[in-house]
């Protein structure tokens, strides 16, 4: 979840934020692509604010792919999966299985804080799709990105551009972090650090930045989805920056719940 700021609304991928028409942008050149992509730990780039993507060569095929090509997209949608060819999901039993440790090292004294978010957030999209999140304690003393006892990891770390970012289900394990920004436990009002973790959640589910279905957002991201419901501007995976109505927590909305049901039954 990209910081409220108007310094960090011109970031990667969300070209022209400040502007209404997608097809009057200028294409970011590979280089400038490149340099403003969040070279986060190891060798992850995060793109679109909180979106991950492992490797310099992936780096690259992502630009190639969906920012050099200057689509512009649909103006309609809703919550949208990841779709490349066919929806970036998971089985049916990787769904309900999708464990996790909190990191008690890097958290430190905020460690019982992040596990009462985390079951909080995981608890609002276990209630309306098929899928299941386990916190397994066990490994959190030793929770990294090469913990191979769970699915992925959810760590501390501080003075990143975001509040949190996550990754999608095609993530190699390396990839398959769910990083909160120190800067979560201070004033970030009108969210909570649930609601930030509710929006990163699903992304980890599959779910694209529903900003992104609509060009009068000004924040066009690629035309890599699948829409699964109505465009809906109250979403939990709408930016409130980027022409959203939701003026309190990010909290998950009707559609939000129809689309999460319609990928995952």
């Amino acid at each position: 979840m990209r910081k409220l700021s108007m310094a960090l609304l011109a970031g990667v991928a969300l070209v022209g934020c400040g502007g209404p028409e997608v097809a009057e942008q200028k294409t970011q050149s590979w280089e400038e692509f490149r340099a403003s992509a969040i070279n986060d730990e190891g060798d992850v780039y995060v793109v679109n604010g909180d979106e991950a993507v492992q490797g310099l060569e992936n780096l690259r095929s992502y630009y190639d792919n969906f920012v050099a090509n200057g689509d512009v997209g649909a103006t309609e949608g809703g919550l949208a999966v990841y779709y490349i060819g066919s929806d970036i999901k998971y089985s049916a039993t990787q769904a309900r299985n999708l464990t996790y440790c909190i990191s008690s090292s890097t958290f430190g004294t905020r460690y019982s804080t992040m596990v009462s978010a985390m079951n909080s957030a995981t608890a609002a999209w276990e209630a309306t799709a098929n899928v299941n999140f386990i916190h397994s304690s066990s490994y959190d003393s030793n929770c990294t990105a090469s913990q191979t006892g769970v699915f992925f990891d959810v760590r501390m770390v501080s003075g990143q551009s975001y509040l949190a970012r996550a990754f999608f289900p095609n993530s190699s394990r390396s990839g398959r972090n769910v990083l909160v920004d120190s800067s979560s436990f201070g004033s970030i009002s009108p969210w909570t650090l649930t609601g930030v973790l509710r929006h990163e959640l699903g992304h980890v589910l599959g779910f694209r930045h529903e900003h992104t279905r609509s060009t009068a957002s000004g924040c066009y991201e690629d035309a890599n989805w699948r829409g699964l419901t109505t465009y809906d501007r109250y979403s939990v995976m709408h930016y409130p920056q980027c022409n959203g109505l939701q003026t309190g927590d990010l909290v998950l909305t009707s559609s939000d719940k129809t689309g999460a049901r319609a990928l995952y039954p």
